[in-house]
């Protein structure tokens, strides 16, 4: 059974080419698979971490693609529902002159439902839970009703089988017919979470702080919690202690997806170790430089998944790191 359920979004991400172009000169987008828990759940099968995902895709070719690939990636798919009519998600995303990306449009019109926001609550395979140890989310799936029922189905599994519940926050406005209601709705998530990541800027809009230890005095259940700020040091407060860690210089090509490879590195570390090594500030420093190396090697390419690194990469990155 997979150690860590991803619950959410899997779609394309249609990159633009040409760097620093406005959606209205783009001329050329290049499809490539995504969506955060997706990608996550990608990241940590490379890693060698048994993972499943749970999601909603359509009965398209794009739905079919992304299945081929999941399981090509060694991710299980018992989760995976497919709808037959609604389809799957595209979304454009166009690229600062350094890499950074931008969310742009989806296909379809403002009347497009998709797939992923018609995740059935009823059709989440309940073993799933009996093993696993984290039930990883993100909050787009808040932006639908029918989605939100399915993510409150995961949280009583995760409670009655004493599965962790970590959140990467991964705000994205355009997902939201009405983003007003999405601070609220996400404050509501984060009552039945243990582990909190969320960037700078998502710290500041639910918080107004991006200081971990300071979240960590609103929210005093979460075990952790790891506030990234893309080039700049991470922040985080792990064991009842704070600290930080810069992040590795890379020429970046594509940032798509490197909080999910961030994410996901962590996630290893905690998996192959003990939740008693958060007590060790040495340990935690190295989950966290691992998480940051998972990160960084995975805005070397493009796309959110086929960059993701594997444990020998990651490894040998830290040791060339610790060298120079």
């Amino acid at each position: 059974m997979a150690k860590v359920i991803c619950l959410g979004e899997i779609l394309v991400d249609r990159i633009a080419v040409e760097l620093g172009a406005s959606r209205d000169l783009v001329k050329s987008w290049q499809p490539y698979p995504g969506g955060a828990p997706a990608n996550v759940a990608c990241g940590l099968a490379k890693l060698g971490t048994s993972t499943s995902f749970i999601g909603c895709v359509g009965e398209d070719s794009i739905g079919l693609e992304l299945q081929q690939l999941l399981a090509a990636e060694g991710v299980d798919t018992t989760g995976l529902q497919v709808h037959p009519t609604a389809p799957t998600r595209e979304v454009f995303v166009t690229r600062s002159t350094d890499g950074d990306r931008a969310f742009s449009h989806f296909s379809g019109d403002s009347g497009t439902v998709f797939a992923d926001m018609l995740l059935a609550a009823a059709q989440i395979p309940a073993q799933l839970f009996e093993d696993a140890d984290f039930l990883v989310l993100g909050t787009l799936g808040l932006a639908s009703e029918r989605t939100s029922e399915a993510i409150a189905r995961a949280l009583k599994l995760a409670e009655e089988n004493f599965v962790r519940v970590v959140v990467d926050v991964n705000w994205r406005s355009i997902f939201w017919a009405n983003p007003a209601q999405a601070p609220q709705l996400t404050r509501i998530l984060l009552a039945h979470t243990d582990f909190l990541k969320l960037s700078a800027t998502e710290a500041d809009l639910l918080f107004h702080t991006t200081s971990p230890a300071s979240i960590a005095q609103a929210l005093t259940h979460l075990e952790g919690i790891i506030v990234t700020d893309g080039d700049r040091p991470c922040r985080y407060y792990l064991g009842d202690r704070s600290g930080n860690r810069s992040a590795f210089v890379v020429d970046a090509v594509d940032t798509t997806g490197a909080g999910d490879a961030f994410l996901a590195g962590f996630l290893h570390q905690l998996c192959s170790r003990s939740l008693a090594d958060l007590e060790n500030p040495k340990l935690v420093d190295r989950m966290i430089a691992y998480a940051c190396a998972s990160g960084a090697l995975t805005t070397l390419g493009m796309g959110a998944i086929a960059p993701q690194p594997t444990d020998a990469q990651v490894t040998a990155f830290l040791a060339q790191s610790e060298i120079s």
